[in-house]
């Protein structure tokens, strides 16, 4: 049944109360310590590396991951998992090479390193592009999923759902990131742990229903043996989803441009490690690293177990639309729906959780860099670091305000989770050219930057349409492919404006670069080198 039962809403309110009590005991706590707008930006030298890891997770953790990756486990199988796993690989780098290069420079926001590295225009044009992408994608998306989530699982008002959502997050948001910090460690809990609930149920059911009772072992077993198709990591060009995971583009190509973007150039996550030491953010990351072998448990493998039962025909109608066509991202909210009173709240708490991190992490993240790199560079250079928080603020509310109204128009989107990678990599092959070439090369100018920023959409959309436009003449590249050929175009072509310009010999380096800050510790090479492991093992077993 779509409702929740008394005990649920028990459940439900218990961890409501937790993390309203705890982040307001952190913000009484800490209020008197915020004295500049980097303490409520950034929480500069208050959160520790589990906080800093726990944080990364429960903002980057949201209903597109349970949702949407959950529907395209039942539509792709485990191989989505690679969006996970080889996020771990990256966090290591960005933790190697990005982070160092951010705090030794003492980078408070992505469009202030593109300032000092370049200039003002670069800055400026990239500052209001995220701002578009965060608000009119990232926050819309998740607003959207999330509604759509729990109002299937609640039977609450899709609109109603849409509202309180955005309050829950806007109430977290206000308090800063010292707020948001701390209790995103109570929110990565319960959402894995109540992932983790529901994984377990969705096995035993699948054990239940081919008579080997609660057994979730064999379930595991089960869904193996009948859904063997989906339990390949690496698809073949013949596969019906190649498009989606083109073969190896996921461990040597354009996955790494689509995760060096987002975890190393992305305010909404480094945001967490630059208000910290080095050690202390490497620490934290390497620890998110380990909590992302994880989420393909909880999200990934509920989706196929979902895809078994509705090939046995235990879900007849649940995964249909209103036209009788499957909808890939029914499965997680179709799995809640079966689960016993008290563990449906849960579960519904884990959704909910992960959902309102990742609304307050996104919202803060738009705050930060409209009030340090547009409110305060082009409305009110003078502006107080009281009046800089104020600013931030209202910045949420309106955020929130404008996603919220948009995110119904997304009722059409099949499977989330690929819609939101696909055109959120539009821009990623242009941000982490950008970025690459400003770390690693002292003369990239700024006009190269510029053409990069200017050209990664237009080149993404042509590639993308070209071969409807010319009617089949040209290639229909999959979208990681088009990332990477796009990546490796603009590197090029900003190499070559770069060397064409006289001046660019004569640049002064703009950015501290100290190589002993690259050298890791013991302890994260040893963890690295078991993260490294891990993957090697779980590529190998299920290529």
């Amino acid at each position: 049944m779509n409702h929740l039962q008394a005990l649920d809403y028990f459940v439900f309110l218990i961890y409501f109360v937790v993390v309203a009590s705890y982040g307001y005991y952190i913000y009484q706590r800490k209020r008197s310590v915020i004295t500049s707008s980097k303490d409520f930006f950034l929480a500069e030298g208050s959160l520790t590396w589990w906080a800093i890891g726990a944080s990364l997770i429960a903002s980057n953790i949201s209903a597109e991951h349970f949702i949407g990756m959950s529907g395209s486990g039942f539509a792709l199988g485990l191989a989505i998992s690679t969006y996970e796993w080889m996020s771990a690989a990256t966090l290591i780098i960005v933790a190697l090479f990005f982070i160092p290069v951010y705090l030794k420079n003492r980078i408070y926001t992505m469009p202030q390193f593109l300032k000092q590295r370049y200039n003002a225009t670069v800055s400026t044009i990239m500052a209001v592009f995220w701002l578009l992408v965060y608000v009119f994608v990232n926050l819309t998306s998740i607003i959207y999923l999330g509604a759509l989530a729990i109002s299937s699982v609640s039977g609450i008002d899709f609109g109603l759902c849409i509202t309180g959502l955005a309050v829950f997050a806007v109430v977290v948001t206000l308090g800063g990131m010292k707020v948001i910090g701390y209790t995103d460690v109570i929110q990565v809990f319960v959402l894995i742990a109540g992932g983790l609930v529901t994984t377990y149920l969705a096995l035993n059911m699948v054990s239940n229903h081919f008579g080997y009772g609660d057994n979730v072992w064999k379930g595991l077993a089960l869904i193996r043996e009948k859904a063997d198709t989906h339990f390949h990591m690496i698809f073949p060009p013949s596969h019906p989803y190649y498009k989606d995971l083109p073969g190896l583009s996921v461990l040597i190509g354009g996955m790494w441009v689509n995760n060096l973007s987002y975890w190393g150039c992305n305010q909404y996550i480094t945001q967490r490690a630059l208000g910290a030491d080095l050690k202390t953010a490497r620490s934290g990351i390497l620890f998110a690293a380990f909590l992302k072998l994880l989420i393909p448990v909880i999200a990934v493998l509920p989706g196929i177990t979902a895809f078994v039962l509705y090939q046995q025909g235990v879900f007849n109608h649940e995964m249909l639309d209103a036209s009788g066509v499957v909808k890939p991202d029914h499965a997680y909210p179709t799995l809640l729906n079966l689960l016993p009173p008290g563990v449906k709240g849960m579960a519904f708490a884990a959704l909910t959780a992960a959902i309102v991190a990742s609304l307050a992490g996104k919202a803060n993240s738009i705050s930060t860099i409209f009030s340090l790199d547009i409110y305060r560079q082009y409305f009110n250079k003078n502006a107080s670091e009281k009046h800089l928080v104020r600013t931030g603020r209202v910045a949420v509310i309106i955020s929130m305000v404008i996603a919220s109204l948009v995110a119904p128009a997304l009722r059409n989107l099949d499977q989330a989770y690929q819609f939101i990678q696909e055109y959120v990599g539009f821009i990623a092959p242009g941000v982490l050219a950008i970025f690459l070439m400003g770390f690693c090369w002292k003369r990239t100018t700024s006009t190269a930057a510029l053409l990069g920023a200017a050209l990664t959409i237009p080149l993404s959309t042509v590639l993308k349409f070209l071969p409807m436009w010319t009617d089949g003449l040209f290639p229909d590249f999959a979208f990681l492919n088009r990332m990477s050929i796009v990546f490796v175009f603009l590197i090029v072509l900003m190499a070559v404006v770069t060397l064409l310009d006289v001046n660019s010999k004569h640049q002064e380096r703009v950015l501290i670069i100290d190589n002993s800050m690259f050298k890791p510790s013991t302890a994260f090479v040893v963890g690295s080198v078991l993260i490294i492991g891990i993957l090697t093992a779980l590529y190998t077993v299920f290529w």
